[in-house]
């Protein structure tokens, strides 16, 4: 793995000791330089190096390396800190990693370091000034409406407050600095705690009721070292609750933990309730944060101060140096999984790291993984049921709706809009889900039968009204609307389907005195704004929710007793053998918002297949009988988990360049034991003007697929690739299309 002596050599000299470094590139290799006489270093610091005509930030894989002969390296120029940023069992983990998932080194350390210290930054957090009101509002100009609010946003916190929490209330630097040259804030010492305040710690975990005791009891300590347990907790049932009550039973006052969650919009709501039990040992991990919180948090963990982390995928790579428990919050969501670069599961690294550390990790979950179900099913974790309601909540009783032959209106039938007016007279709360944002996801002349196609995709662009703009969805390209058909200029071009706007839209129309909140990634771009729509729902009044499948993952919504979902067809004929899988969590997870406070929850599901056996055993609720069928069909077709799967994918300008490097591999991965589907087109063969094609290789031995793709690896980095030609490699893949 290590470089051409040339890259990095000078002239001939005598032999030096020697450390190998990795970089931050996408590089399969690893590069050998020179210690200087009055550095010492250790596996996983930071150090600058002369790279080419450059300086780069490296962080040492190896020391005692044996140098070239007659070769004299460059020398590393100095260490960024006198300790490893990264320690060593976090560094066992990358390495682990990066062979598991056949992904550079390189990537794979840097990955655990904040976008701070990727760049050469200190290790070291900037003072956090605090700033206190020193004058009032009235005192500015009129049109200053920025600076005043900020005035009295200090004038309301009389012992002032830092200027990273006026920056995160919606204020800058800038701002704060303009009202100190008018001298109406001054720089001000941080207040001492207040010792006589309530601490959170000091609260005790939640009240269990017995079936949630039960299963809390399954779970082994963190002196017991390393066990998985499975927790089928059904929606509603409390799982939150039991990883508190865990957390404060079983976490002493030195140790860290580790809370997964799958999606940054389910952290506002987690984090709130884990801080009202754990007060200032909370903190969190997601790509939200900016440079400055990321690294804070990021040498709070280093550091080993005692920590609860609630983060998204990435966080499990963090360099924790006293991990004693990790939980997996919806273990089954495929958000777990990153999709470019680095492919990692953040659920499996979590089980490994959890190995590692000698610890307990608990996945949990109403809908768990095929994956990790067969994984209980086999005795490799421990699979605890807790399927019980919290309180005197039942579960919804699930209904499909057939709109065959039925008039619909923007999607929703006359039945479902009638459920909604009775949930809405009652005082309580609906939910809508639609698995599509924007208007509509098709704009079609119905005189000529065009329909707006993506310039750049194989696929068809999306209508979103309230931009007045056509997107792309899968490359972001977008364009304005028009009215007229841009082929043949007819009047008659008209949506068809239905996204969460154009459901926004009908159900206000119909329900012109009832709020209708949509949450998608349009609408919750903005800072603060799940925060705000939560506040809103979570008051009780009566409300319509719209939304994707972020309203399906573990949002409480006590007031919600009704779910329609608009179409549930989607799933259920897809080329991607995943497909009935995930169609079944998503309508369950999303089923589950209902009937989770004292009112009964219903569900209609509307469907023109409403004798799809699939649809009909979901009406039982049943998740594991169902699962039971899916590991059955899986394992009659030889598909994961039964077998282990890796996709060699390769992107090129044009088709006929991406199939021939697949085509060269094939022969080459075609031995004893793999088997070799392809080269076929992806599912969308052009995505941004590039034509992808994949390869997937299968095998009954993983240890034997993982040394196959080594070697193909090894094959493509000595290849010479056409110019613009890509290929990268998906281990585990969670879209086979």
């Amino acid at each position: 793995m290590t470089a051409s002596p040339k890259r990095n050599s000078s002239v001939a000299g005598q032999p030096q000791a020697t450390v190998r470094i990795a970089l931050n590139r996408p590089l399969r290799r690893l590069f050998d330089y020179q210690i200087p006489e009055h550095l010492e270093l250790e596996p996983g610091q930071r150090v600058s190096i002369p790279f080419g005509r450059q300086s780069a930030v490296g962080l040492v894989v190896e020391t005692g390396v044996e140098p070239p002969a007659g070769i004299r390296l460059k020398a590393v120029r100095c260490a960024l800190e006198h300790w490893p940023a990264l320690p060593a069992e976090t560094f066992r983990l990358l390495s682990w990693a990066s062979d598991y998932y056949q992904h550079p080194l390189g990537e794979c350390l840097f990955t655990a370091l904040p976008p701070a210290l990727r760049r050469g930054r200190p290790a070291a957090e900037k003072p956090d000034t605090w700033w206190q009101a020193s004058g009032q509002p009235e005192a500015l100009p009129a049109n200053a409406h920025r600076q005043k609010a900020l005035l009295a946003w200090l004038v309301a916190r009389p012992q002032g407050a830092p200027a990273s929490a006026i920056v995160a209330a919606g204020f800058t630097r800038d701002q704060i600095r303009t009202l100190e040259q008018r001298e109406l804030v001054t720089e001000t010492a941080a207040p001492a705690r207040d010792q006589t305040a309530p601490n959170p710690t000091s609260i005790p975990g939640p009240i269990l009721s017995p079936a949630q005791q039960a299963a809390i009891d399954e779970v082994p300590g963190p002196q017991s070292g390393f066990s998985a347990s499975l927790l089928f907790g059904i929606t509603g049932s409390g799982k939150t609750e039991l990883y508190l009550h865990y957390l404060k039973q079983q976490l002493d006052t030195a140790a860290q933990a580790l809370v997964l969650v799958p999606e940054i919009n389910l952290t506002p709501q987690t984090v709130a309730r884990f801080q009202r039990y754990f007060g200032d040992r909370i903190v969190v991990w997601h790509s939200a944060l900016n440079d400055g919180e990321r690294l804070s948090t990021w040498l709070k963990i280093r550091n080993g101060e005692p920590v609860v982390l609630i983060g998204t995928r990435s966080a499990v790579l963090l360099p924790f140096t006293n991990l004693r428990t990790i939980i997996v919050d919806e273990e089954h969501d495929s958000s777990y999984k990153q999709g470019e670069g680095f492919r990692y599961s953040g659920r499996d690294v979590a089980v490994y790291r959890a190995h590692l550390n000698q610890c307990p990790v608990i996945l949990g979950s109403a809908t768990p993984s095929l994956e990790s179900y067969h994984n209980a099913l086999s005795g490799k974790y421990h699979l605890i049921r807790l399927e019980e309601r919290a309180g005197d909540a039942s579960p919804p009783t699930i209904n499909l709706l057939d709109i065959r032959s039925r008039p619909l209106e923007g999607g929703m039938s006359r039945p479902a809009l009638q459920a909604i007016e009775k949930c809405l007279a009652a005082g309580q709360q609906a939910l809508v889900f639609v698995n599509r944002r924007g208007f509509a996801p098709v704009m079609m002349c119905f005189d000529c039968g065009h329909m707006v196609e993506c310039p750049r995709c194989d696929t068809r662009m999306t209508y979103h009204r309230r931009d007045r703009a056509m997107r792309c969805h899968h490359c972001d390209y977008q364009t304005a609307a028009t009215e007229h058909c841009p082929k043949c200029q007819s009047e008659a071009f008209k949506p068809v389907g239905q996204g969460t706007e154009r459901t926004e839209d009908i159900l206000a129309s119909q329900f012109p005195d009832t709020p209708v909140v949509r949450v998608d990634r349009d609408s919750t771009q903005r800072k603060g704004s799940i925060q705000d729509i939560l506040k809103r729902v979570n008051s009780g009044k009566p409300c319509i929710l719209v939304g994707t499948q972020m309203l399906a993952k573990g949002h409480d919504f006590p007031n919600v007793t009704l779910v329609v979902v608009v179409n549930a067809d989607g799933g259920l004929f897809s080329i991607d053998f995943r497909a009935p899988e995930q169609l079944i969590q998503t309508l369950l997870q999303v089923s589950g918002r209902a009937g989770r406070g004292e009112n009964p929850g219903q569900v209609l599901v509307q469907t023109c297949h409403s004798d799809h056996p699939i649809l009909r055993s979901l009406c039982q609720g049943h998740y594991l009988t169902l699962a039971d069928q899916l590991l059955a069909e899986r394992e009659s077709g030889l598909f994961p988990p039964f077998r282990a799967m890796a996709i060699f994918r390769a992107e090129a300008d044009t088709m006929e360049k991406s199939l021939q490097l697949l085509d060269t591999l094939k022969p080459k991965a075609g031995i004893t034991g793999i088997d070799v589907w392809g080269p076929l087109p992806a599912l969308i063969a052009r995505r941004a003007d590039r034509h992808r094609a994949q390869l997937v290789l299968c095998c009954d031995n993983r240890k034997r697929l993982n040394h196959v793709l080594a070697y193909l690896c090894q094959e493509l980095d000595q290849q010479k690739l056409q110019g613009g030609l890509k290929w990268m490699i998906d281990v585990d893949p969670q879209e086979t299309g």
